[in-house]
């Protein structure tokens, strides 16, 4: 369990931070955040952008958050579609490029976070290689 503080930004918003705290917390190195391709169609938005140093591979992390009270029995998870993967994996393709990180080995990672409003802490399942 993990606690955060900020009460002013919204549910989402909450728990990629908690989820970027948890990430640095395992040794990643957070590279950007609400990363959205600016050429073009706009297909979305990666939440994290991170690097494994360990593993020392590009990882791109879809994060999904929940209030525990009211969706404690679910995976937020669950949400993360084989459509939703395809826009990741467009958008993840124009980050390298814009980036120079083409060469990089990639990866796909959730982070399921469920938010308790009483307590202040987030419950946190970290899934790799989606």
């Amino acid at each position: 369990m993990a606690m955060w503080m900020n009460e002013k930004i919204t549910t989402g918003q909450t728990g990629e931070q908690v989820a970027a705290n948890f990430l640095k917390s395992k040794g990643f190195e957070i590279l950007d955040m609400n990363f959205q391709n600016d050429s073009g169609r706009r297909l979305g938005e990666i939440d994290i952008i991170a690097k494994d140093t360990k593993q020392n591979e590009i990882v791109f992390v879809e994060v999904k958050t929940r209030e525990y009270t009211k969706y404690k029995d679910t995976l937020p998870e669950e949400n993360i579609t084989y459509q939703k993967l395809r826009k990741l994996d467009k958008i993840a393709t124009i980050y390298l490029r814009q980036h120079k990180l083409a060469n990089y080995a990639y990866r796909f990672d959730a982070v399921s976070v469920w938010l308790d409003f009483e307590t202040r802490m987030a419950k946190i399942k970290h899934i790799q290689s989606l």
